[in-house]
Parts: structure tokens; sequence; C-alpha cells
């Protein structure tokens, strides 16, 4: 009998060496890091303390040389990313994308092949695709039955095998996520995403670490690593960004007074775990008005004095949950002999419950904060264009047309001006002029700019100062320099050489015209004597030394 227990105990004691001696998960995904040893359990995750098939999934050390000839073609390298951080009870979102090396690519049916027209070798052949990694040719000898045994490929290394899905034959890569002292494990191509969510993950900062195998001819090979830290907390993360008209540097916190500074509050909420929630600002700018409460998410104030403020602002959200369930506790101890009043106080139980909505469910609060300082100082609030001249100047004193545009301010004094002329759609860009300006007392200035060519412009002048730029915009329609003159003159000559033209053909048409005797009525000889003696007083006046060269004319009957 004493054989017996001894030849168990010497089993019992194998069995003890070779579960210490095994690789666990807690080994491979760790990174050299202590794994958490008190944690609670994310829904669909294991313990990293379950045993790792590393014959199956073979483990490397970083600097093992295997891992120069674990890729063809080169290193794939793998990047993780995160939309942390994330506010307890929401969901945290990881992306992991394999990067393969140049000319390499994933196809539809998730084989690895190279790029077309790509200068890395091999080459490509026009009509005939060339495979990095061929998987679809392997496995379309192995069916879902024979490809599920624990000596197989379709297993993850915990023995578990690959879920059944009607692309399974295109997931070629396996991933294994780490972290919080449990793993998460997966098949996809080259990409893979999942989310995590946060209600029994501490808040602070965490690391995420995942393993990244390929299918081989008789194991996984391990081709790539990643980690990236993430961050659970319980306070809403909020980003404020601010936008004031003349504003002239917005990351600078120095705005400009007496005109108004508007607020807009971003909440980070990717998992969208706040949208049944009720959302409340509360605001303070510091300047004394006093506490403003909005339910927008966008909100303006005008600062009225010069200074420095404090901006604060609490986000609170009041966020709906499963009501708990009612637990009573048991009532205090109770003399023997009571009366009918206290026996009935007795009888009622004291519960615990979460605060009721006005709906009737249960929720819990969470605030998020914000705190930013104010510097607020004197700016230009407005400029405007008050004239424009145009310059007469004579064409031996300029080729361009010259314009001078009267300008005035309000607010501070500026220190320099900008002129932009563009297109009369002030889209597009013709020129930009700036120049350093000093004025004493005043806003009243007169810019004055040339324009090489006629036509219609819009006008932008911008007065500026360290802190604030305003604009003012006007169309413009510019006759031209000397240019037009030329034109101009052009067109005077053309005019006078069309007039001595039609006289020319006058006169020829008067000289050598072919007389015909008109038939009259003694009737129309009445009426056309007046009118002959009226062209001719006319005749007269303006033609005094005209006389007819033709006698002829004269010797025929009838004609006056």
């Amino acid at each position: 009998m004493s054989g017996v227990r001894h030849h168990l105990g010497f089993l019992l004691l194998a069995e003890v060496v070779l579960c210490a001696a095994a690789t666990r998960f807690q080994d491979v995904l760790s990174y050299g890091s202590a794994s958490a040893t008190s944690y609670k359990k994310l829904q669909g995750w294991s313990s990293d303390q379950n045993i790792w098939n590393e014959k199956l999934y073979p483990f490397w050390e970083q600097g093992d040389p295997r891992w120069k000839d674990c890729w063809k073609g080169g290193r794939v390298t793998a990047k993780l990313d995160t939309d942390s951080p994330a506010l307890v009870g929401s969901n945290v979102t990881f992306a992991v994308t394999l990067q393969f090396p140049k000319c390499q690519k994933e196809d539809n049916d998730g084989n690895i092949v190279y790029q077309r027209n790509c200068t890395q070798d091999p080459p490509a052949a026009e009509d005939q695709q060339v495979y990095v990694y061929n998987w679809t040719e392997w496995i379309d000898n192995c069916v879902w039955e024979n490809c599920t045994s624990n000596y197989s490929h379709n297993v993850f290394p915990d023995g578990r095998p690959f879920p059944h899905h009607p692309g399974w034959r295109r997931r070629n890569f396996v991933y294994v996520f780490h972290t919080f002292g449990q793993y998460y494990q997966t098949t996809g191509r080259s990409s893979a995403k999942f989310s995590v969510n946060t209600a029994n993950i501490t808040l602070g900062k965490h690391v995420m670490a995942v393993s990244i195998y390929r299918r081989g001819h008789s194991e996984y090979v391990p081709i790539a690593r990643a980690k990236a830290t993430y961050s659970v907390t319980d306070k809403i993360p909020i980003v404020v960004s601010m936008f004031q008209k003349h504003d002239r540097n917005i990351s600078d916190s120095i705005f400009i007074k007496d005109s108004p500074i508007t607020f807009d509050v971003n909440i980070h909420d990717p998992s969208y775990y706040l949208n049944n929630s009720a959302i409340s600002y509360k605001w303070n700018f510091g300047d004394g008005s006093g506490l403003f409460v909005a339910s927008s998410s966008t909100t303006s104030h005008t600062y009225t004095l010069q200074g420095n403020f404090t901006l604060n602002l609490t986000v609170q959200a009041i966020i709906p949950v499963p009501c708990r369930p009612v637990t009573p506790t048991a009532p205090p101890p109770t003399p023997a002999v009571t009366t009918g009043a206290s026996s009935n106080s007795d009888s009622s139980a004291i519960v615990e419950s979460m605060e009721d909505n006005p709906d009737g469910g249960c929720h819990i609060y969470r605030n998020g904060y914000y705190r930013s300082g104010i510097s607020v100082v004197e700016g230009i609030l407005e400029v405007n264009i008050i004239q424009m001249t145009s310059i007469q100047m004579t064409e031996s004193q300029a080729e361009n047309s010259l314009v001078d545009f009267v300008v005035t301010c309000q607010g501070s004094l500026p220190t320099d001006v900008c002129t932009v002329v563009s297109d009369p759609t002030c889209q597009v860009s013709k020129s930009v002029v700036c120049d350093p300006i000093t004025i004493s007392d005043e806003c009243l200035l007169t810019i004055r700019r040339s324009f090489e060519e006629p036509g219609t412009y819009c006008i932008n002048i911008t007065l500026g100062d360290d802190s604030s730029q305003a604009l003012a915009s006007a169309l413009i329609s510019v006759n031209g320099g000397s240019s037009y003159r030329t034109t101009e003159g052009v067109f005077i000559f053309l005019g006078l050489l069309a007039v001595f033209a039609t006289i020319g053909a006058f006169v020829l048409y008067k000289r050598y015209k072919q007389y015909k005797p008109i038939e009259r009525s003694a009737g129309q000889t009445e009426k056309q004597e007046g009118l002959t003696a009226y062209f001719s007083s006319f005749k007269a006046v303006f033609f005094p030394n005209s006389t007819e060269r033709n006698p002829l004319l004269k010797s025929k009957p009838g004609i006056v």
C-alpha cells in the first residue's frame, strides 16, 4: 500500500513540475512587465494563467534571429491605435493594422501578393499573379471538419477551435490581445478591431499588448508585436474650442474686448455612452458676470473689461442605468412588549436603492471639468472703406492706374495693413501687398494701390495689430493706365477716318451721278415750289460760293 502511495505521489509531483514548466499566456504576452494579480473579469476574456500551446504557436524573445525569416521579402510591422481616454462604463476600442513590406498587399481572398508594376523583386508577370503566401491553395485541400483537430491550424493558442463562419478561409492571421491580467484571441485579415467595456477596469492608465501570428504549413509563425497605452477615467473627457471674429491667433488665449467669444464644447464619447444622458453646462467666465447654466454645448460671452480672467466649466451628465435589486436590511431589535404603533413601525424595512430619475428609472452622475486662463485686450473691431478715388496721371508719369482708398477703423490703432487684390468673385488672389504703418491718434489712413490692367477687382483691406485684425472688402472697376489711353487714341483716329471717308464718297456721288428728268403734275409743281425756295435759302446761307458746274442743266426746259 505504501508503494502505491509513493507512486501516486511521484506522479503528482511530476505533474506539478510539468505545469510549472509549461508556458502560460502571461509569459508570452506580458512583454516582461508584471501581470495584474487582482482584477475583475472582462466579459469574453480569459485569465493569462492558462497554458499556451507553444508547439503550435512558438514564442520568440525579442532579438531572436528567427524574427528575420518570419516573413518573405522583409519585416511586417503592426500599428495599434485606441480611442482612449474612456469614461468608466463606456467602451474603449482598439484597432490593429498590419503594414507589409514594399510592393506586397492582401488580395480579396486573404492571400498576400506582389503588386503589379512595382520595382520590388521578383517582378510580377503581366498575365500571372505572383504570390507571397497563397493560403487559399493550402486551405482548399482541407475541409472544415479535417481542419479543427488539435493538430491542425484552426485552433487558438489555448486549444479552442476557431469560430466557423462563412469568411473563415480568408482569415489567415491570429491576434492575441492582453491587458489587465487577461487575454482575448480572434482571427482576422490584415487588420482587426474590437471594443472592451470599461465597467470592470480600474481607473488609470493601462497597457494593451497584441501578438500577431500568420498561418504556416505545420505551425503558426509570429510576425509582429505592438502595444498601446489607454486610460479609464471617471471624469467626462471634454475639449473646449474658442473662436472670436477678429482674433488674430486663436491658440494664444488672447481675445478682444467688446467682441463676443464663441465657446464650443466637444465631449469625447466615441462609443455613444452618453447618448441618452441629460447633459448640462455650467459656465463661470471669471469676470464677475456670475454663473451661467446651459443645455447646449455652444455658448458665447463678451468681455467688456480688459485684464486676465479664469474660465471654469463644469459638464454634468445624468446617465440612466439599470436599477439595483432592492435589498432589505434587518430591522433593529425591539423590546419584548411593544405597542401597536411600534409594531407597525417595526414591520417597515429599510431599503437601499439608487436615486430615481423623474421618469422613474435609476441614474448615476458623471462630471467633467475644464479650466483656462484668458487675457482680454483692446483690439480692432471694425474696418470701413469710406472713399475710393482714381488718380489721373499723364502717360509720361505712370503706366498703371492708381487708386487711393480712404480707410477708417474702430478700436485700437493698427500697426500693419495688407491689401489683397482678387478676381470679381473674391476667390482667386492676384496680388498681396503688406506694409507696416504708424498711426498716432486717429484711425484714418489713405492706401494707394496700382492696377496693371483695366477690369473689375475684389479688394480686401486688412488692418491688424499684435492681437487682432479686421477686414473690409469692396468691388472696384478700373479704367486702365497708358495702355487704355493708347486704345482710346486708336478709336478716335478710326472715327475721324470714317467721317472723312463718308464725306469723300458723298462728293464723288454728287459729281458723277447721271441726271434724269422727273415728270410732275401741276399740283406737285405748286407744292414743290415752296420746298425748293426753302432749300435754296438754306443753300445760300451754308454754301454761298457753290455754283452749278454743268451748264446743260440750266438749258433744260421745266427746271427752276
